[in-house]
């Protein structure tokens, strides 16, 4: 028995991104982000907190996002407690993200798990694959960083505004720059 598209995505494996069943899932997953987008907060919080909910269904709550919000498919997302995650984030969640509790997301965060083989041939055949991006507790993700594919970053890290993150970051760490460079410890 052979696995599924679905299974190879999640586990970092070359998959079709054209598969029927991920197209589907990708297809619910707009639906659901559209209604986040255009409902407006004011008089629609128990609508606001359903569409996230089923959004983003391993998400811990109280979850923060501000419309508007785009990912891929939102089952991939893990979210920890009190979470914040400002206007225009974009989480590509084609492997599991995972986020420890009381993150803060400036606005225009990018997460990128997808990336795509260096064959020109293999990707016009629509095959990629993904690898996980883990941040964990009491980060601050400032305003327009983007981190690629595959990525950890540690406890209590700051990521400065624009920084764009192509290593793993450790632990208490100031990380700034493009590509993003530890330039202090915290402590």
């Amino acid at each position: 028995m052979t696995d599924s598209e679905k299974a190879k995505m999640i586990r970092g494996d070359h998959y079709n991104a054209s598969d029927s069943v991920l197209r589907a899932d990708r297809l619910h997953a707009r639906e659901l982000i559209h209604r986040l987008n255009v409902t407006a907060p004011r008089g629609h919080l128990s609508s606001y907190a359903d569409i996230v909910a089923e959004l983003l269904p391993n998400a811990t709550c109280p979850t923060w996002l501000q419309p508007p919000f785009y990912c891929d498919y939102g089952y991939n997302l893990y979210i920890g407690e009190d979470v914040f995650i400002n206007f225009n984030c974009v989480f590509l969640d084609c492997a599991p993200i995972t986020i420890g509790a009381y993150c803060q997301f400036g606005p225009g965060v990018q997460l990128y798990t997808a990336s795509h083989p260096i064959s020109a041939k293999s990707r016009r055949a629509a095959v990629e694959f993904a690898k996980p991006i883990t941040i964990g507790e009491d980060c601050w993700i400032g305003g327009a960083v983007v981190v690629c594919p595959g990525i950890a970053i540690g406890d209590r890290c700051i990521i400065g505004a624009g920084a764009v993150v192509t290593r793993d970051i450790p632990d208490d760490a100031v990380a700034v720059g493009n590509p993003a460079r530890v330039i202090r410890t915290l402590g």
